[in-house]
């Protein structure tokens, strides 16, 4: 090669040292992956690089999109380049302009220290201004003991050579040892309570029409999802209040993982926590329901799309669907305020925390906020709160935290 050409060449490639260069297409099997953090510099996170195959778009959460992962810290790649395949999730997240993908990598990975599986979880948080909410109550199950708790860690994306912004990186929620760990057979059930407007296949839809999604077991039988829906209907019919004195509710629920699941949607009025979606539970046939593990809180802790969830008073979860019926089962209203009573320390420590998890991402943040200037956008249905900084939105949420746990405190 000329010296004349291969001086610019040379050039390009020493920039892989200092930011990462760029290929004209993508590699069959390359060796890294570029990364150019000129614009978007190195603040303190793990970075992933990730490249479709034809650098196609993620349009939708169905089509699985051939792709290249690799990890990069401040200066060079961490790790290997790894294949898998990327395709879009979220319910309305995905609609929104930075949307959350599922990772299925062809090998089982350990990521960050956290158990080997193929399955991962990028959440953008677009809708939650403070990028908080979601880690917060992980942190919050882990405190309270709950049987599993998504693992989860902050991370920067880049996808096909552009930058897409801080992302939380979770555990995808599936039967596993390591996740939601029960019985992989036809009488063990791991499922979700789903909304009204999007049915996932196999799903059931109780006399009451509420429609649960059965994640596990994969493709259920027709004996299997009979065995889950006559069991539901049972315990919808027990909830009636016809079943009172015949049976104990601990006969159908575990009332220790209600407590845990019950108080953290209350405590943040997640929007979604009222029965309406996101709700996972695990059943093995002759033993009670147990509610878990907890996900979906970018629309809690005073964040919200409907303006009646907003105010820090009144109680929200234990009126709406089986909540409200379990409420009204005798002592169980009991139960849950000595549940409060003996915990209430640690949703106290949870506000207090909030400047360490904010530490976290503090430097991320400016690249975020410099890809997706949304502080005082209201335009998305997700961002209703218009903001004049990040420090504000903090404050909002740390306010109405606090407000929040003094009024359960005075209407226990």
């Amino acid at each position: 090669m000329e010296l004349t050409r291969l001086i610019p060449f040379l050039l390009l490639c020493a920039s892989f040292v200092l930011g990462g260069c760029y290929w004209e297409e993508t590699e069959k099997h390359p060796d890294y992956l570029p990364l150019d953090d000129s614009e978007y510099p190195y603040a303190g996170l793990p970075r992933l690089v990730i490249e479709t195959e034809d650098f196609a778009r993620i349009r939708d959460r169905e089509t699985e999109h051939r792709s290249y992962f690799q990890i990069y810290g401040e200066r060079q790649p961490e790790s290997e380049v790894l294949a898998l395949n990327v395709h879009g999730r979220g319910n309305s997240s995905f609609k929104m302009p930075k949307y959350g993908m599922k990772l299925e990598f062809v090998d089982k990975v350990s990521l960050f220290g956290m158990p080997k599986s193929r399955d991962w979880v990028l959440v953008g948080n677009f809708g939650d201004k403070t990028h908080l909410r979601n880690y917060m109550a992980f942190r919050l199950s882990e405190w309270l003991g709950a049987s599993y708790t998504p693992r989860a860690c902050y991370v920067e994306l880049y996808l096909n050579r552009e930058y897409k912004g801080l992302y939380l990186l979770t555990e995808s929620v599936k039967v596993a040892k390591e996740r939601v760990n029960i019985p992989q057979n036809d009488s063990s059930f791991f499922f979700e309570k789903e909304g009204d407007t999007k049915y996932d296949d196999p799903y059931i839809v109780t006399n009451e029409n509420n429609i649960f999604h059965i994640r596990s077991p994969h493709e259920a039988s027709e004996y299997s999802q009979s065995l889950l829906l006559d069991h539901l209907n049972a315990f919808e019919r027990y909830l009636s209040n016809s079943g009172w004195t015949t049976s104990d509710i601990t006969e159908w629920v575990d009332m220790e993982s209600y407590a845990l699941y019950y108080w953290v949607q209350e405590f943040s009025k997640n929007e979604d926590g009222n029965f309406s979606r996101s709700i996972f539970m695990t059943w093995e046939k002759d033993g009670p329901i147990r509610f878990g593990p907890l996900w979906d809180f970018d629309l809690a802790f005073g964040n919200e799309s409907r303006e009646d969830v907003m105010p820090s008073s009144e109680w929200y979860i234990r009126s709406y669907s089986w909540n409200a019926k379990i409420f009204w089962v005798p002592g169980v209203r009991n139960q849950m305020a000595n549940y409060w009573n003996e915990n209430k320390e640690k949703f106290r420590a949870l506000i207090d925390s909030v400047p360490v998890y904010r530490t976290i991402i503090e430097r991320a943040l400016k690249n975020e906020y410099k890809r997706w200037p949304i502080i005082g956008n209201t335009e998305n249905w997700a961002l209703k709160a218009p903001y004049d900084s990040y420090d504000e939105a903090v404050e909002s949420m740390v306010r109405w935290m606090k407000e929040r746990y003094d009024w359960i405190e005075g209407n226990l």
